[in-house]
């Protein structure tokens, strides 16, 4: 099922999200919200989606860079942002830790503010501990492109 991606100026997407237990995330009702996410990411297209986006001030987002659009760029564009495939995984209850000193800025997008590109600063290299879809740890370290996805979603 697809979403309806909420844009800049509803509430929702001011709002604190809040963190999920570990008996809310392996529940039904969360674990369908992660497939729509993932569904509603693919059809947007876009490259992550946070549950405030679809409405849910929940501490979740999905992430996913597929191969076919890094294709779609021009190899310098590729090697500049230092994009590579990201297999699709998800994030609960993220804590974010910048690695590096220094922001790197180029244009991107958002679902929520559509049609619309910026500049922005985002950390080159970050860290990133929460929860899988299976109530799990993780800690995934980030650079290039991967860093700016996880920034942007969590930060």
């Amino acid at each position: 099922m697809v979403l309806k991606i909420r844009q800049v100026g509803e509430a929702v997407l001011r709002q604190k999200a809040r963190p999920l237990s570990r008996e809310q995330i392996l529940d039904r009702s969360t674990q369908e919200l992660i497939e729509y996410m993932r569904e509603t990411m693919h059809d947007a297209p876009g490259v992550g989606l946070a549950a405030p986006q679809i409405g849910h001030a929940l501490q979740l987002v999905v992430i996913e860079d597929q191969a076919e659009f890094i294709q779609r760029l021009p190899p310098e564009q590729v090697a500049e942002r230092e994009r590579r495939p990201v297999p699709f995984h998800v994030l609960i209850n993220p804590k974010l830790t910048l690695l590096d000193s220094g922001p790197v800025e180029f244009f991107e997008g958002c679902l929520s503010l559509a049609g619309f590109t910026a500049v922005v600063p985002r950390a080159k290299q970050v860290r990133v501990d929460g929860l899988n879809e299976r109530a799990e740890p993780v800690t995934i370290e980030a650079t290039g492109w991967y860093a700016r996805m996880r920034s942007r979603l969590i930060g």
